[in-house]
């Protein structure tokens, strides 16, 4: 049997954004739609129609014209929303601009993306934006023309400006450009459609059985496809309320947000979930609320999954896999998964789905049970690359097929279960270890509330085990006692020859784990560069 799969066929939205938005706000319009605690805000569907109305001609009133490209770098605010919603009315394409970018980086997204206005806080808790950008700026040679500070006077002259405007979006144009995290090389812009979006958003609402009752607490960043479609557009296609507990993740505020609005629907990465395990006043909050919720944006321990389930009473909790390229939710569980499925697979092929597992080598697709790359293809493949006609072409091959650079397995059930990255594996001594396996194990320790694992690099072996360990509050481990841990249980060449304990990971601001600052930050502190620099076949 071969690694193949289709979700099953339901009908896709052949709508713009704007279109479910009228729709919901007009259904629903004294419920409450949005709430923004930081900012005090709390807007009903009418409220949020009218506001987004208003921003769409202020977009036109700054002369921009269908097609023409708005960048919103910030965190989450009531703001962000607006502009998301008030671009696809207005046909603008919305440029989400990492808040973590600085001047570097925001230069590079400037030039190429050629939007025409940028919108922003001036500063905040993280940095000054206003001189990022002038930084950024100094040297010309981009489109920019309008500058919008949020929050203020600028905002509001901004909001008084507006104008006629004349926008009739197709579903398939662009309406969104998200820029890839950039771990190696430039980041590359992907080029989303109204249909990407709005129809991954739908099936991952009805995945998790999203009604007009539902309250979801999301504290993933908007700039991140988790947070502007699988919350933001999400929200307007199902009717649910959204609530964003602050500015960016912070573990008390997310908690207070599900105690207090009684939210039975929770977000976030392995990571925000485990600090607000770790919370400790975690016992004070009433979580009794939640149903479902989305576990995604990286690997999901196993571990963590089952304390999700128990501790905070999140019993119908998803798991989610996918990439931004993808819309970007690609497979996902039910909630009326059983337990051990949805901890140890990402589940199956989204409704309109099609993905298969194939050779990295040949490009074969695979037995059932055996690993190789994840590929997707059907409604959710991105358009392309901005201005990359040869990185589009790499990623998606001549019938249509998005390559992931995931590697997995699919289960004769047709579950799949991701094994890694193809660029992760350790090659020890001719054996090939998979860090994800070796994650898992580590994270069965009682002491271990995090674990991540790479490869270094070793003139004799070629490659090393080297896990960053974060122990649980209280909590005491050393080395020897990890190792020991393993022995016997795990293949000796697995057992991880460096151990380091951590407070904390470098990570992005979508809580992604930077894995290639560890290898670096390793190899600077162990003295490794020589091994590094061995050329391999």
């Amino acid at each position: 049997m071969e690694s193949c799969a289709r979700g099953v066929e339901s009908p896709l939205l052949d709508d713009p954004i704007d279109a479910a938005l009228r729709r919901t706000a007009g259904a629903l319009g004294d419920r409450t739609a949005l709430v923004v605690r930081h900012q005090r805000a709390r807007l009903t569907w009418s409220d949020l129609d009218r506001k987004v109305e208003t921003v769409a001609r202020a977009l036109a009133g700054l002369g921009l014209r269908p097609g023409d490209r708005a960048g919103v770098w910030s965190a989450n605010c009531v703001e962000w929303i607006l502009l998301q919603l008030g671009c696809a009315r207005s046909a603008i394409v919305l440029i989400n601009v990492n808040p973590a970018y600085r001047s570097h980086e925001l230069s590079y997204v400037l030039r190429q993306s050629g939007m025409k206005a940028l919108f922003l806080w001036k500063e905040d808790a993280r940095a000054h934006y206003g001189r990022i950008l002038e930084e950024a700026s100094a040297g010309g040679g981009y489109s920019l023309r309008h500058v919008v500070f949020l929050g203020g006077g600028e905002w509001a002259d901004f909001l008084a400006g507006g104008a006629n405007y004349e926008a009739a979006p197709s579903p398939t144009d662009v309406c969104n450009i998200q820029y890839t995290s950039g771990t190696t090389g430039s980041p590359k812009g992907v080029l989303l459609t109204h249909r990407n979006l709005i129809n991954n958003a739908a099936l991952v609402g009805a995945q998790m059985k999203i009604t007009p009752g539902d309250t979801l607490c999301s504290p993933v960043p908007l700039y991140h496809c988790f947070g502007c479609v699988m919350s933001s557009l999400m929200s307007v296609v199902t009717g649910c309320t959204l609530v964003l507990p602050n500015w960016q993740f912070d573990a008390r505020a997310t908690l207070e947000a599900v105690d207090q609005e009684r939210c039975t629907a929770l977000y976030g990465v392995p990571t925000m979930f485990i600090a607000a395990l770790d919370h400790p006043d975690f016992a004070r909050f009433d979580l009794s609320s939640l149903r479902t919720g989305i576990m995604a944006g990286a690997p999901c321990p196993i571990e963590v999954m089952r304390r999700v389930v128990g501790a905070m009473h999140c019993r119908d909790i998803t798991i989610a896999y996918g990439q931004t390229e993808s819309s970007p939710v690609i497979t996902m569980s039910s909630v009326d998964d059983d337990l051990e499925l949805r901890v140890s697979t990402v589940g199956r092929a989204l409704a309109n789905t099609e993905v298969r597992i194939v050779s990295p080598v040949t490009g074969e697709t695979m037995p059932t049970g055996e690993q190789g790359e994840l590929c997707t293809r059907g409604y959710l493949v991105m358009k392309g690359y901005d201005g990359d006609e040869d990185a589009t072409q790499k990623a998606i091959d001549k019938d249509g097929w998005l390559h992931t650079g995931d590697l997995a397995v699919m289960r004769p059930d047709g579950c799949f279960r991701i094994t890694g990255r193809a660029k992760d594996m350790i090659i020890r001594g001719g054996e090939n270890i998979y860090p994800r396996e070796v994650e898992e194990f580590l994270y069965t320790h009682p002491a271990i509330a995090d674990v991540q694992v790479v490869g270094l690099p070793d003139a004799r072996l070629g490659e090393t085990v080297c896990a960053w360990i974060r122990l649980k509050p209280g909590a005491t481990l050393n080395e020897s006692e990890v190792r020991e841990y393993c022995r016997g249980r795990i293949a000796h060449f697995k057992v991880p020859q460096y151990v380091r304990f951590v407070e904390a990971f470098p990570m992005t601001v979508t809580g992604k784990i930077q894995k290639f600052r560890i290898r670096e930050q390793e190899i600077q502190d162990l003295g490794l560069e020589k091994a590094a620099r061995i050329e391999t076949a």
